[in-house]
């Protein structure tokens, strides 16, 4: 699988039967790409390299200067030896061209017997011909091969392990600065050699080859060839360029399926964001991504990227959180939309402690040296309402959206921010801009309305109470005319159904407003249906 011989292998040719290996014997091994008969002196602008150069030394005769000059004009135009007939012109060879010959090992072969040149040519440059036909059958049997391996294939590694088979050579193929495979694998002290060896910029492109892989104008990944017995042939370079061509076509084969696959998950995501899912569609998405829990709600995150960001990697970035937030009890699901970065999370353990999950989840997320080198965010994350059912994550994502927007107007030391903390803030964003005020004022109020409907628990009026006497217990059971046993089960419950923040300065300043908001809206005699 080569276009050339070997001096030691043209030496077992009829014609070489009694000839002597004079000088230069460690040069055997080198490769003879055609053969010259030359009988003049100056031949340095003639010679290309690793030609067998044939003479009777008309050219030198028995001057020793000249032949040191022409020894070493072809040592310089890396010429493959030098055939030397001896008896007409050259009775002997000078022990210094020996000794330059062994200092170069460059191969000196006497024919002690007249020889016929022009034979020897074509003998050898049939042989190199019939070789050269054969590489090109061999290559193309290789390419074939490879072209087969291509449509059952569904990673590369088999790709590079048939190359290896085929040429014997080890194999590095580099993705990255942090992800380079060999093939075969090899210990760690060989491994060190070969990746100082690669890294290296006038390394030695006789033993080793580059090929960078491109992919649609981008530089995927850079395949690297070293031979551990010497140069590498013509074969071994074409091989490495066919190889080359078809890793290029498996990673676009690769990316295209990736980018169909995200582009239809991203689709349906989408739908499901807006609220265009059906009940049964959306079953059938979350089974197929393989989704078994869904009983204890949905949050979508919102996260901002800065418009100065440097690109990141999607694929890497997905992944990533989806690791983390498998630790923290939630399936993750995340897409990109109107240049933000959208998080579905799926929560699959207890509701009491979604928030603390998810906030520790971010501060590991955010302390990592991946996210501080990223530095991809500004405003943040923007984490919206909790939703109890999975199909009504809409309403999960607007209020992370308008999350994000009420923190842009706002200077934070934190950027970590839920909608439900926001509070005021979020009453101060409805004064500007069109809602509902029923809707925001049912979120507060509604468990306490329908408590109250139900059990005809005083709760509101409780609430109302207690608020105005600034949370005195004893102030306010004398106004409600309640012993304090009564009064402290009121508070209780109504603790289970607003949260034990309840009194906290901003809820509570958000709660008092709603309480106005629904002394607003209704009358006493309106009934507020659930």
């Amino acid at each position: 699988m080569k276009s050339y011989l070997t001096v030691q292998e043209i030496l077992k040719r009829k014609h070489f039967v009694t000839s002597e290996v004079a000088a230069g014997k460690e040069g055997l091994h080198k490769p003879v790409k055609w053969v010259h008969i030359v009988e003049v002196t100056q031949i340095k602008r003639l010679l290309k390299g690793n030609e067998l150069i044939l003479s009777t030394g008309v050219g030198w005769k028995e001057n020793e200067q000249m032949f040191i000059s022409f020894l070493e004009q072809l040592i310089e135009c890396n010429a493959a030896g030098l055939c030397i007939e001896m008896g007409t012109y050259t009775s002997k060879i000078p022990s210094e061209v020996i000794a330059i010959a062994d200092q170069h090992q460059f191969p000196i072969i006497l024919f002690h017997q007249e020889v016929p040149f022009i034979e020897i040519t074509q003998d050898v440059h049939s042989l190199l011909i019939n070789q050269h036909y054969q590489m090109i059958s061999d290559l193309e049997n290789y390419s074939q091969q490879l072209q087969k391996m291509l449509l059952i294939i569904d990673h590369y590694h088999p790709i590079l392990h048939f190359f290896y088979q085929y040429t014997d050579l080890q194999v590095i193929i580099k993705l990255n600065e942090e992800n380079i495979q060999f093939v075969p694998e090899i210990n760690p002290v060989k491994r060190k050699e070969l990746l100082n060896l690669i890294s290296r910029e006038n390394n030695d492109q006789k033993v080793m080859t580059k090929q960078i892989i491109q992919v649609l104008t981008r530089n995927y990944a850079e395949l690297f060839v070293v031979s551990p017995y010497g140069q590498l042939t013509e074969f071994d370079l074409l091989a490495v360029d066919r190889t080359a061509t078809a890793l290029a076509q498996h990673f676009l084969r690769d990316l295209y399926v990736e980018e169909k696959k995200r582009v239809d998950e991203a689709e349906w995501m989408t739908k499901w964001l807006i609220g265009e899912l059906t009940e049964s569609e959306l079953t059938s998405y979350l089974e197929e991504a393989n989704v078994k829990e869904q009983g204890c709600g949905a949050v979508v995150c919102v996260c901002r990227p800065n418009p100065q960001k440097r690109s990141v990697d999607f694929t890497y970035l997905k992944m990533f959180l989806k690791t983390l937030f498998e630790q923290h009890g939630f399936d993750l699901f995340v897409i990109e939309r109107r240049g933000d970065f959208i998080l579905i999370l799926i929560n699959k353990r207890s509701v009491h402690t979604w928030k603390q999950r998810i906030e520790e989840g971010f501060v590991r997320f955010l302390n990592t040296d991946y996210c501080k080198r990223q530095n991809f965010f500004v405003h943040l994350l923007g984490i919206g309402k909790l939703v109890t059912n999975v199909q009504e994550i809409n309403r999960s994502y607007q209020t992370a959206l308008e999350t994000v927007k009420v923190q842009e107007k706002l200077e934070s030391n934190t950027s970590i921010h839920f909608y439900d903390d926001l509070h005021m803030y979020r009453v101060l964003s409805l004064i500007q801009q069109p809602k509902d005020l029923r809707e925001v004022m049912m979120e507060y109020l509604e468990p306490v309305i329908m408590y109250d409907q139900q059990y005809n628990g005083k709760l509101m009026e409780t609430l109302k109470v207690y608020l105005e006497c600034n949370g005195s217990k004893q102030e306010t059971a004398k106004r409600l005319f309640v012993v304090r046993q009564t009064l402290y089960h009121r508070i209780e419950k109504l603790e289970k159904l607003l949260g034990t923040d309840f009194m906290e300065p901003k809820k509570r300043m958000a709660i008092e407003f709603m309480i106005m908001a629904y002394d607003y809206l209704f009358s006493k005699t309106d009934q507020i249906s659930s």
